[in-house]
């Protein structure tokens, strides 16, 4: 494990511990953003400590995080953070919720961390060393056949959205089981080979920078509503390999 994952792995489990503090609270303030999301104190205090952390060992290193502006790079690398990914979950006491550190060096993302402290579940991996959670590594299925595949996705409008024949779309009809576990639960679910795929119609770049490696790196694919690998598209959707392949070469 390289100095960058071992900093990222610990900054996200005591940003974790942080969040433990405050979860399941009856005194838990929840604010509104401008976009009428919702964000807590954790949230804040949580990517405070991030950055605090990442400043005094890299400080000429970029952040890029959900609450604050951006510190900008001097030297090609940028941290990506989202300090609590599904505040709403976590808000209502569900643990799964996760706390996501993503590195960016030269506009390629070079690792990715995801822990779940409520469920004391840690996801890493940097790019060309595999993927592993809690130490062990871990692989995506080896499902072929849609009518197989659990397919998980968070926003309700995946369900709800008129008749649409885009390839994904189309697995809210053809796959085996389709259950709303999402945020980033529902992509290490697809990384642990526990889901075959899982949709995100809505997501900006901390919601994506530390599953892509995960995911990659567990031999899957990820790509946007267009079949994109970036950060920075229309939604994100992770797949085991084989599903994955067929789902990107059907989009046009």
């Amino acid at each position: 494990m390289t100095e960058d994952l071992q900093l990222a792995v610990k900054l996200a489990e005591e940003a974790g511990n942080l969040t433990l503090s405050f979860y399941r609270s009856k005194s838990l303030k929840v604010d509104a953003k401008r976009d009428d999301t919702p964000v807590t104190e954790a949230d804040r205090k949580a990517e405070e400590l991030i950055r605090e952390r990442i400043t005094g060992v890299f400080p000429d290193d970029g952040i890029f995080g959900e609450e604050f502006e951006e510190k900008l790079s001097v030297n090609g690398r940028r941290w990506i953070l989202d300090p609590i990914d599904g505040t709403r979950s976590f808000i209502h006491g569900v643990p799964l919720y996760g706390v996501m550190i993503g590195l960016e060096v030269d506009r390629k993302i070079k690792l990715g961390v995801v822990n779940f402290p409520a469920l004391d579940e840690m996801y890493y991996a940097e790019a060309g060393s595999g993927a592993f959670m809690n130490g062990d590594a871990i692989r995506v299925s080896g499902i072929s056949d849609y009518r197989d595949a659990t397919v998980v996705f968070t926003e309700k409008e995946y369900l709800l959205d008129s008749p649409s024949e885009h390839p994904v779309d189309r697995l809210r009809h053809d796959a085996g089981l389709v259950r709303g576990w999402g945020d980033c639960y529902g992509h290490m679910l697809v990384a642990s080979g526990r889901a075959e795929v899982a949709v995100d119609k809505i997501m900006s770049p901390w919601d994506c920078a530390a599953v892509i490696p995960i995911v990659i790196e567990a031999g899957g694919r990820c790509f946007d509503y267009t079949g994109q690998t970036t950060i920075y598209g229309q939604g994100l959707v992770s797949a085991n390999g084989i599903l994955g392949d067929k789902l990107a070469a059907e989009i046009v």
